[in-house]
């Protein structure tokens, strides 16, 4: 399995990551996006508002990172560059009706933009959930001996 289909498959079903970024004041700053592609291949598309603090920022500082959590305890952290993108044929590609509630004029309004991450690597962890890690927590105590809890990785992509 290639570093991109491991990344994939923990990520694959995970529509909402918090989106870090550097705010135009310097400060991190960190908000719940929506992803637009469903399949992982080193790019991870989002739209956003042209006037939001997100894009206004990404003009300034394009290093980012996203943040997913599942509920079958995978953690994954990407870190890449933003790049604003202005590309009707992959906004009609990427568009979905519920963003009419935030877009007057749908994906014809000039508010709305592409937002693209470039990743250049991945972290990520996985643990066997909360009641297999409890009895390992449990079991290195009465024990003393070292349990594994878990795997983890860093790729560069």
């Amino acid at each position: 399995m290639t570093d991109y289909e491991k990344i994939n498959d923990l990520i694959k079903n995970i529509r909402t990551v918090i989106f870090t970024f550097s705010n135009t004041e310097g400060h991190l700053h960190a908000a719940p996006m929506t992803t637009q592609n469903r399949e992982f291949n080193g790019q991870v598309w989002f739209i956003g508002s042209k006037k939001s603090e997100l894009c206004q920022s990404i003009q300034t500082d394009s290093q980012v990172n996203l943040a997913y959590v599942t509920s079958s305890n995978h953690y994954v952290s990407i870190h890449g560059t933003a790049n604003l993108v202005d590309d009707q044929s992959i906004l009609d590609e990427l568009w979905s009706p519920a963003y009419e509630a935030f877009f007057e004029n749908g994906k014809q309004d000039p508010d709305v933009q592409l937002i693209q991450v470039n990743a250049h690597g991945a972290q990520y962890w996985e643990s066997a959930g909360t009641i297999a890690t409890l009895y390992k927590l449990t079991k290195a105590a009465i024990s003393g001996e070292k349990q594994e809890l878990g795997t983890s990785d860093t790729v560069r992509l």
